[in-house]
């Protein structure tokens, strides 16, 4: 919490739009703190926005984003709808590809908007070239072009991109009149002769933008680029990707080339497109990047770039017809190659390729785009900064090496008060100019910086139990601190410590975070919008960079599991703050599949996320249980057992590892005894009432597979019936209970199915956050032979853009269907075929066996005995049990064989 009223000066040098982004970020961030701030917007072109990209004038280029998609500020999505609709005083397609122009415009309203409602900043506005930058003392000096020098305490590069690189050109055609260095310079394309052949050299979008400019009856432009790729175009109605593919485990560019070419062969097949799969990878790139060694990264840009950039940077559908209508009638003729000379001959060039062909032109265009490697960029403040040692190039040499918030690492000891991003972050990130990514690094930067410039006057702030500070009085943090430790156990209380907490301290911005993601869980929507807004508002109040990271993840991970769904929904950004933050424990805890949550890992995924973590964690007793359930997933029952009892011995009550154990003795067929030490761990240490429930389920489980349906009867109505369980778990627990009861025929007279459903969350029934609950909806609706649920499962499974619900939720569907209808041959194939993709739903293999359960039902139902026998007998091999042994007994013997 800063104390010190003293103003600061920073500068953002560059006022294209990642400058723009930022310094609107600065003014907002200081705003909300309460800070004063004096911000320099430095740039030599009187324009704020622009840049080289949103500069033209020509109408016909467009953004090659959706208008929905390029809203300055993640958390307000219609930003940008709303202003075209205020300018437009209408309606506007929001899938448009409006005017580039209009873009420029718009970030320029938006800082005058934000800098006139930021009473502590104030916006110094410079026209004027910055050449210099050394440090005095504390201070940065930076000389302008005029002569000028501007002291300030910290700086931001945003210099967008770079003009396109002339090394490839002739000498006879660098000074020619002919020749457009630049074709996005300020009325570069109007000295073009109107008539006359024209020649472009490269072939990516500025080379559509241009050709759309030029264009005449009459005209052709030739196109020549070394590999001879246009690039691709959008479709008018784009899908909507699915989730990220699971590809943590690659190692080096050869394999995860493969991974990739199968995952866009995937959804070219699923989807119809192949769009989807590039897009799909976008959130998890920069991730699979940071993996590649520098040696594949360098390989990378050699070998792979050119064929990316045409398929992940794509013309909007308007000028891709229009270019494909040039192509069709000759006026376009791309070709591959070299230019290799030019001769200027009055008013023409003649242009020289390397395959020998010569063509006559009025001009020739420079469409190669933005410089790949930072040393054919001439601009001499980067020279400066790079021979003083203030910073240092890339290993790969594209752009500056940072650190993870894109401050710069410099060749000196001392890392600068110097903030960079956008194109000059692309040898560390990969994908780096797009809006969606700039407006993500200008909010970090702008955060890391004001953090960094207040640093020093901030008081020492309280830390959890791993060290991590909380910004908040002690007092509170001791409430938070108990309540996180409760929740690691798996404990009670929780939330009414948290919101304890929040009442102490409105502006504790991890209690309202936290507040959130438990409500979530319960499926209360109306609590989880409150204590989410709340928790933004309070992290950009008082937050540190890591509070800010985990209310954002939380925010995603939300958002997009309420609109999508599946297990894996908005895990991104929560994955991508792990991997900044090992040592936040409660993200950890809420990325993995619990007790308490779905996790946004399954499988492997969440097995390399835990293991991963042991030099963080250590033998601490929360790591080790949850290490324990990793373990006995993989089938490594010693392990997971030992690793259970050293948890168990630190913590008694560490719930985690209580469950792991629980799923040991379920898992080995220790029936007997696991139910003996269940019963006894739960009467000793008292679970929460929900999760009392799942491990009552545990203990029912052991029952039923003991072949004791008394005892399960009464377990059920004890502990497991509404009202001793109601929400989530009155699915999950109660439901899968009473439908195994009903399969295996250990349930006498009528099921209590209907209460069930009335005391499960009621959107969940027919719109369940994740596959996991579907497949428990479908299981709840069944047992209360409701086709009516069922059919609303199955149509809101169709409609989700995850293939996950496509793939498993609509066959259980009509599977359960066909078992409510006696439909013997029918269901028993749906099932068989949905066997291998249970995983798809998430949870454990002792939750999801009870689809095997019921193919057994629908087998013995059937009088197909031979197959059901299979089954029982593979299963006590694996695991024995007292109730398969019996149903294997009295099946037909005639059948058997």
């Amino acid at each position: 919490m800063a104390t010190d009223t003293t103003a600061r000066d920073v500068a953002v040098i560059g006022a294209g739009a990642a400058g723009t982004l930022t310094t609107a970020r600065l003014m907002q961030r200081a705003r909300a703190r309460d800070l004063r701030l004096n911000v320099w917007l430095i740039d030599p072109t009187d324009d704020t926005g622009k840049g080289r990209a949103y500069r033209t004038q020509d109408p016909r280029h467009l953004l090659n984003v959706p208008a929905r998609r390029m809203s300055a500020f993640a958390e307000d999505q219609e930003h940008f709808v709303r202003w075209l609709e205020a300018q437009a005083r209408g309606p506007i397609d929001r899938d448009a590809y409006v005017p580039r122009m209009w873009y420029g415009e718009y970030l320029d309203d938006v800082l005058r908007t934000v800098a006139a409602s930021a009473p502590t900043a104030r916006l110094h506005r410079l026209t004027d070239k910055i050449v210099d930058v050394h440090s005095r003392g504390s201070e940065l000096i930076l000389t302008c072009l005029s002569g000028r020098k501007v002291a300030v305490d910290a700086a931001v590069l945003a210099l967008g991109a770079s003009g396109p690189g002339c090394t490839w050109v002739p000498s006879s055609l660098c000074a020619s009149p002919h020749f457009v260095a630049d074709p996005w310079a300020p009325g570069a394309l109007s000295a073009v002769p109107s008539d006359g052949d024209v020649l472009a050299v490269g072939s990516g979008l500025t080379m559509a933008d241009v050709a759309v400019t030029l264009s005449h009856p009459g005209r052709v432009m030739h196109v020549v680029s070394r590999h001879g790729f246009a690039p691709q175009h959008h479709t008018k109605q784009p899908a909507t990707p699915p989730e990220a593919p699971e590809m943590t485990g690659e190692v080096g560019l050869d394999s995860l080339r493969r991974s990739v070419l199968r995952h866009i062969s995937a959804s070219r097949r699923l989807y119809g497109d192949w769009r989807v799969g590039v897009d799909s990878l976008r959130p998890v790139t920069a991730m699979l990047w940071r993996q590649l060694s520098p040696a594949d990264r360098e390989r990378f840009f050699r070998e792979d770039v050119r064929l990316w950039d045409v398929h992940r940077h794509r013309m909007p559908p308007e000028t891709a017809e229009a270019v494909r209508q040039f192509i069709r009638t000759g006026r376009l003729r791309i070709t591959a190659g070299r230019l290799t000379d030019a001769v200027i001959t009055g008013k023409t060039v003649q242009a020289q390729l390397e395959d020998g062909h010569r063509l006559n032109v009025s001009a020739v265009v420079n469409c190669t785009g933005i410089p790949a490697y930072l040393g054919s960029a001439d601009d001499p403040l980067l020279h400066r900064l790079l021979s003083s040692g203030l910073a240092r190039r890339h290993h790969t040499g594209i752009g500056l090496d940072t650190f993870d918030d894109g401050r710069l690492r410099s060749a000196r000891h001392h890392h600068p008060a110097i903030w960079t991003l956008g194109a000059l972050m692309r040898g560390a990130l990969l994908e780096s100019t797009a809006i969606a990514e700039i407006r993500e690094q200008a909010d970090n930067v702008a955060s890391s910086m004001l953090d960094a410039l207040w640093a020093v006057h901030t008081i020492r702030r309280p830390s959890d139990p791993f060290g991590l500070c909380l910004s908040t009085s002690k007092r509170v943090a001791a409430i938070y601190n108990a309540a996180l430790n409760r929740l690691l156990q798996g404990g009670g209380g929780v939330s009414r410590l948290l919101s304890q907490a929040v009442s102490d301290d409105p502006d504790f911005a991890m209690g309202h975070a936290a507040l959130a993601v438990l409500s979530h869980e319960r499926g209360d929507v109306i609590a989880v919008r409150d204590a989410l807004a709340r928790a933004k508002r309070s992290a950009i109040k008082k937050g540190d960079e890591r509070e800010r990271g985990f209310v954002a993840a939380v925010t995603e991970r939300i958002t997009a599991s309420e609109t999508d769904g599946g297990a894996s929904a908005g895990g991104a950004t929560l994955l991508r703050h792990i991997r900044n933050h090992p040592r936040d424990a409660l993200a950890v805890h809420i990325a993995v599949p619990t007790i308490a949550f779905d996790g946004v890992t399954s499988g492997s995924t969440a097995w390399q996320l835990i293991e991963g973590l042991a030099p963080v964690y250590g033998d601490h007793w929360w790591y080790l249980g949850q290490l324990a359930f990793v373990r006995q997933e993989q089938e490594r029952w010693e392990e997971a057992e030992s690793l259970a009892a050293r948890a168990l011995s630190a913590e008694p009550s560490a719930g985690h590892a209580a469950h792991a154990r629980a799923h040991v003795f379920y898992e080995t067929g220790a029936h007997a005894a696991g139910l003996r030490w269940l019963d006894g761990w739960i009467d000793r240490h008292r679970p929460t009432a929900d999760h009392r429930s799942h491990f009552s389920w545990h203990a029912a489980l052991h029952e039923l597979m003991l072949d004791d349906p008394q005892a399960v009867r009464s377990r059920y109505l004890r502990q497991l019936a509404p009202p001793h369980v109601r929400g989530g778990r009155a699915l999950v627990d109660s439901a899968s209970l009473l439908w195994r009861c009903r399969v295996t025929g250990r349930w006498q007279g009528p099921l209590p199915a209907h209460s069930l459903l009335e005391a499960a969350p009621p959107r969940w029934l027919t719109h369940p956050p994740t596959p996991f609950v579907a497949m428990h909806s479908a299981l709840a609706a069944s047992t209360a032979c409701d086709l009516g649920v069922l059919d609303r499962l199955r149509l809101d499974a169709l409609r989700r853009s995850e293939i996950v619900f496509h793939e498993v939720v609509v066959p259980l569907c009509d599977g359960l269907s066909a078992v409510v209808t006696s439909q013997w041959e029918r269901a028993a194939r749906l099932l068989n075929q949905l066997l291998p993709k249970l995983g798809g739903f998430g949870g454990s293999a002792a939750q999801r066996d009870v689809i095997e359960e019921t193919l057994l039902y629908t087998l013995i139902a059937g009088g197909r005995h031979r197959e059901a026998a299979h089954i029982l007998a593979a299963r006590l091999e694996r695991r024995p049990a007292r109730l398969d042994h019996n149903r294997l007994r009295v099946l037909p013997s005639a059948d058997l064989y």
